[in-house]
C-alpha cells in the first residue's frame, strides 16, 4: 500500500515562500504520477500541480510562475516550491499518487488519484 507523508507547511507573510515535501513509499510501478492538491475552509479540494515520474508537469493557472513541482525519483520524494505566496494560497495541502498508469501529461482532477497523504497546513497572512 502506498504511503504518503507530507511536511513543510507553516505560516508565512504574503510574498514569502515555503517548500512542501511528500515522502512516498510502498510502490514499485514503472509509470506513475503524483500531485499536490489544496483545500481551503468551505471550498472544494483543487489540484495545484502534478508531475509524472518522467517529468511532465501540469499547473493550475493561479500558481503558474510561482509554484514549482519536482520529483526526486531516487529518494521517492515529491516537492512543491511555493514562492510569492498570497493569502489566497492558504489551505491544507495534500500529496496524492496514482500508480501503474502512463499519461503524457498528468491530470489535476482528484478522481484520477488513488492514494492521499494526511495533509499539511499552509497559512499566508497579509
Amino acid at each position: 500500500q502506498v504511503q504518503l507523508v507530507e511536511s513543510g507547511g507553516g505560516s508565512v507573510e504574503s510574498g514569502g515562500f515555503l517548500r512542501l515535501s511528500c515522502a512516498a513509499s510502498g510502490y514499485s510501478y514503472m509509470n506513475y504520477f503524483m500531485g499536490w492538491f489544496r483545500q481551503a475552509p468551505g471550498k472544494e479540494r483543487e489540484g495545484v500541480a502534478a508531475i509524472t515520474n518522467f517529468g511532465s508537469t501540469t499547473y493550475r493557472d493561479p500558481v503558474k510562475g510561482r509554484f514549482t513541482i519536482s520529483l526526486d525519483n531516487a529518494k521517492n520524494i515529491l516537492y512543491l516550491q511555493m514562492n510569492s505566496l498570497k493569502p489566497e494560497d492558504t489551505a491544507v495541502y495534500y500529496c496524492a499518487f496514482r500508480g501503474n498508469v502512463w499519461v503524457p501529461s498528468p491530470p489535476l482532477d482528484s478522481r484520477d488519484f488513488t492514494d492521499w497523504g494526511q495533509g499539511t497546513q499552509v497559512t499566508v497572512s497579509s
